[in-house]
């Protein structure tokens, strides 16, 4: 790194996947190489919130001791505790944008201090304050670099991810949705460092922090959201087409988005990760624009996840929706208003991102990068996930040092 990157934190630590919490491990044993700047905690789904920030914060400040002797750079847990800030809990409706919140606002304020480093927003959940900081100052677009592990989070996320689309195409985005897997997926060669048992060779018995690694995931590595600290702390973070512990990704100039004002059905086809925006007639009702009225169901294993729909006013109701991956997908439209048009539907889901082009996709502007598409970097069926997965080994080992730090 030829400089501190001056970093902000947009997670949705302690809701239902605690791989955030191995991430924010991570960085918190990596911070003397950070300015961080912000904590903020942006729960899209789930019930995340700054305690869970806070705690991890007690943990780093009971092991920095240790941490010290290695380096003076590590940051204050006060001074941590300071930039932890609330951000929005809950998705967006279907404008994107909402009210500002804590979070948001020490987004713009952090945007707009006065250095010549740009602003490196690390988003580690949905984009909900991000969507909003955007929204309620716009000049900051100029000020911030974002790397956003979308993905999984782009479905629950896709509201404002289709605002900034729509509204920020000039932003600098890395949007990884399927290299990140990479850290952790099963397709591992015999001379790759298991994430299975990692834990017991490097982990256990290293201070407050690895006692706490083993409630997560019984402590196999997963760590989705570090990827984007990788990408910080290998080589120029300026140029993302590089290689890197990170990632390394392409230019793409515009983003999926089909919009459909039917019922689709398998003769449709999308891209993972495309935005899908339904639109229905239905009957006028006496409801404030942008509620939601009616919901899309969707198999999930052995239940269904519920995503809502919006009333947009004059008789005219919407969803947006984006599948995380490829598959054939069932669904079924309800609503309790009388006279809303139920429905069931289909749709095939393609495996590469952003897929062929449509008339309705969002126009991106030169500065926004995602998955590399070339088949020969697929990780079995995840794009771009070799591009991370070459690195784990020298990450993993790398990491085991400073564990090991936290042993003597």
């Amino acid at each position: 790194m030829p400089e501190k990157p001056r970093v902000l934190i947009s997670t949705d630590i302690g809701g239902t996947d605690p791989d955030d919490n191995q991430s924010l491990a991570h960085l918190l044993m990596y911070s003397d190489l950070f300015d961080i700047e912000g904590l903020v905690s942006s729960p899209s789904y789930g019930t995340g919130s700054t305690s869970e920030i806070f705690r991890m914060i007690d943990l780093y400040e009971k092991d920095l001791p240790k941490l010290q002797k290695h380096s003076s750079e590590f940051p204050k847990p006060d001074d941590l505790r300071k930039v932890t800030k609330q951000g929005r809990k809950g998705n967006a409706p279907f404008a994107g944008v909402t009210s500002s919140t804590e979070g948001s606002d020490w987004i713009i304020h952090t945007a707009k201090k006065e250095d010549e480093r740009a602003l490196w927003v690390l988003v580690w959940g949905g984009l909900e304050d991000v969507s909003q900081a955007l929204h309620d100052a716009p000049e900051i677009q100029k000020n911030i670099r974002v790397y956003w592990i979308g993905g999984p989070n782009k479905k629950w996320s896709a509201n404002s991810y289709a605002y900034i689309a729509a509204n920020f195409p000039k932003l600098w985005m890395i949007e990884v949705n399927s290299s990140y897997y990479g850290f952790f997926s099963d397709n591992q060669a015999p001379d790759v460092i298991q994430t299975t048992n990692y834990f017991e060779k490097h982990i256990q018995g290293a201070g407050h922090l690895g006692a706490d690694f083993k409630k997560y995931y019984d402590g196999e590595i997963k760590m989705g959201d570090t990827p984007s600290l990788l990408y910080l702390m290998d080589g120029d973070p300026t140029n993302p087409l590089r290689e890197s512990w990170g990632g390394s990704f392409e230019k793409i100039s515009r983003s999926a988005r089909l919009v459909f004002d039917r019922t689709s059905t398998l003769s449709d086809t999308v891209a993972f990760c495309a935005i899908i925006e339904f639109r229905l007639k239905g009957p006028e009702i006496n409801a404030k624009p942008d509620s939601a009225v009616f919901w899309m169901e969707v198999p999930y294993g052995n239940s269904k996840q519920i995503w809502p729909g919006y009333y947009l006013g004059d008789g005219k109701y919407s969803i947006k929706y984006s599948p995380k991956q490829a598959e054939t997908l069932t669904f079924h439209f309800t609503s309790p208003v009388p006279g809303f048009p139920e429905s069931d539907g289909q749709l095939v889901v393609s495996n590469l991102w952003p897929g062929k082009a449509n008339p309705t996709d969002y126009l991106l502007g030169e500065n926004w990068y995602s998955d590399r598409s070339n088949p020969a970097l697929f990780d079995g069926k995840l794009q771009g996930g070799k591009t991370v997965q070459r690195w784990r080994n020298e990450v993993l080992l790398d990491w085991a040092k400073r564990w090991h730090w936290l042993r003597e």
